[in-house]
């Protein structure tokens, strides 16, 4: 649960980003009771989750969209002014879809670890305490690397082709995918430490 809460958080960090900071963490709340409340009913179907493939493709089409758009319908600011930002329950209701896309890939995972329900939905309370805490980390990164917005949406490109990928039953290595989200991170502080350099 910890290790799947590392990319969903970056997803929910990037998806409330543009709330001011209170209404942030109110949005990460609210959105993420939604998810609690989906991780005990999926824990409870169990096996049956997997048939629900369709929450995981309009998740996975959801994602796709986010880093499309933004690497080819980026507005620039003009005169200082912002396009309208999406409303604050907007945002919440679309970071509890995401939460409850990411659910489904959580709790499969976890069926495959034990079968032990008190250690699934213990897990569960965990995996999503975790999200919450990460993404809170990942908006206050961003802020002071603003390279890692650009690296969040490549990021979330490759989560999203990742989890369509699982719907049609290709499943790409957890060791390949992690090292690759490293990676990707790791070059991403270096690039900000030799810009600020040329400065």
């Amino acid at each position: 649960e910890g290790l799947l809460s590392a990319d969903n958080a970056l997803v929910l960090a990037i998806m409330v980003k543009h709330l001011p900071r209170k209404q942030q963490k109110k949005a990460l709340f609210y959105g993420i009771l939604g998810a609690y409340l989906f991780r005990f009913v999926a824990i409870g179907l169990g096996t049956y989750l997997i048939k629900i493939w369709w929450i995981k493709a309009a998740g996975a089409l959801y994602l796709l969209w986010m880093a499309f758009q933004f690497f080819f319908f980026f507005e620039e600011e003009e005169e200082g002014v912002a396009a309208a930002p999406t409303g604050f329950w907007r945002t919440v209701l679309a970071v509890e879809m995401m939460d409850i896309a990411f659910s489904i890939d959580s709790v499969l995972a976890a069926f495959g670890v034990s079968d032990q329900i008190w250690v699934l939905y213990l897990g569960g309370i965990f995996g999503v305490m975790m999200m919450r805490g990460v993404a809170q980390i990942f908006l206050s990164l961003i802020e002071h690397y603003p390279e890692l917005e650009t690296t969040a949406y490549v990021l979330i490109g490759i989560i999203g082709a990742k989890m369509m990928a699982s719907v049609f039953g290709i499943h790409v290595s957890d060791v390949v995918f992690f090292s690759t989200l490293i990676m990707i991170f790791a070059g991403t502080f270096v690039i900000h430490h030799l810009r600020k350099r040329e400065i």
